[in-house]
């Protein structure tokens, strides 16, 4: 909420227009009346900190070191913000007007639910982009695209019964071992995309109840993270899992996982776990407009490439075929590490692209 509050008020000083804080608790801010819509995130919320002793600087310290800035959230992602804000005031200040409105978005909860924060903005608020820019770490490059993802749940039921005489119950925990291994076995079967690169599949959690340590696990689930290449739709990797020898012969039950939250301003948020991958061309409008930014922002030519972490994209592109791509400062090296840092020199080359971009669409 702190923050929120604090980038309302950032925007507003620096000139915004139709500064606001929706129903979920996104801040929107608003340049130029252009008819087209150019939408710039960057997402406030972080991961944690695990163990604070593993840090060199306090996390929550923001200590500006050698011209780099460290601490949670650094990298990813609310540093960007300052970059987008400066921008803005850029625009304005500069007269760098063209047909177009810069609306900048600081987005709640991606990093549990990529994509929910836009898809309420877009769906609920009814503002609808025609290019969307992500600011996620890229070291100043420029991606078109990454992989998407689904997480499933495998859960199998067996007999409880006393450990002193296992013969007479069924247990889960063998059951759902045997699943375990299927699943590993078939991550080397998945197909591969030149750009996107190869799916994956992994077990990532189990959990089972029993009545003790002396009985039999009468029930027993696996998580299962799925990343998606190209062509990989849910249906697909929901079959191929439910398929596996071992599911049929144990009558296993397959289920794309929920994600339920409440915002901070304690909206409701409900939606499957499923984010589709994504790209556009090399040679799309928005990326050669972004490649010409770049120049103008670096002083030479930039790298084209994709992420291999997931972002809001997944909605932008991925659900609704939105031109989007990102371009961001600092490295995804350094996200959720305890080194997490920001070059100050990135931020203001990534201010002028971001300034600079709407000139060349």
């Amino acid at each position: 909420e702190m923050l929120a509050k604090r980038i309302e008020k950032e925007l507003k000083k620096s000139g915004f227009g139709g500064v606001r804080i929706d129903k979920m608790g996104n801040v929107l801010g608003f340049v130029g009346k252009g008819r087209k819509k150019i939408m710039l995130d960057a997402h406030m919320d972080t991961v944690g900190i695990a163990n604070e002793k593993d840090w060199k600087i306090n996390p929550f310290g923001g200590v500006l070191k050698n011209g780099n800035i460290y601490g949670r959230g650094a990298t990813d992602q609310k540093l960007s913000m300052a970059s987008l804000i400066y921008a803005g005031k850029a625009i304005k200040e500069l007269n760098l007007w063209n047909d177009f409105t810069f609306i900048v978005v600081g987005s709640c909860q991606e990093e549990d639910c990529e994509g929910v924060s836009l898809m309420h903005i877009i769906e609920r608020e009814k503002i609808k982009p025609d290019y969307v820019i992500l600011t996620e770490p890229t070291n100043l490059s420029i991606c078109r695209g990454h992989r998407g993802r689904v997480e499933i749940k495998v859960s199998v039921k067996g007999k409880s019964c006393h450990a002193s005489v296992p013969e007479k119950g069924a247990n889960a925990i063998e059951k759902i071992c045997d699943i375990v291994r299927e699943v590993s076995d078939l991550n080397g079967k998945l197909k591969k995309d030149r750009f996107l690169g190869k799916g994956t599949i992994a077990v990532t959690f189990l959990e089972c109840r029993t009545p003790s340590f002396n009985a039999i696990c009468p029930t027993a689930s696996i998580y299962i993270d799925r990343r998606l290449s190209a062509g990989e739709t849910l249906k697909v990797s929901v079959d191929e899992v439910k398929k596996l020898p071992s599911l049929k012969k144990y009558k296993a039950k397959v289920e794309v996982c929920k994600y339920r939250a409440l915002s901070w301003k304690g909206f409701e948020i409900s939606q499957e776990k499923y984010f589709p991958a994504w790209s556009i061309p090399k040679n799309h409008k928005l990326i050669r407009a972004a490649v010409k930014a770049a120049r103008f922002a670096l002083g030479k030519a930039p790298s084209v490439g994709r992420w291999d972490f997931s972002t809001n994209g997944v909605f932008t592109c991925g659900r609704l075929k939105i031109p989007t791509m990102g371009f961001g400062p600092s490295s995804e090296v350094y996200a959720h590490t305890v080194d997490e840092n920001m070059p100050v020199n990135h931020l203001l080359k990534a201010a002028a692209f971001y300034a600079s971009i709407g000139m060349f669409l």
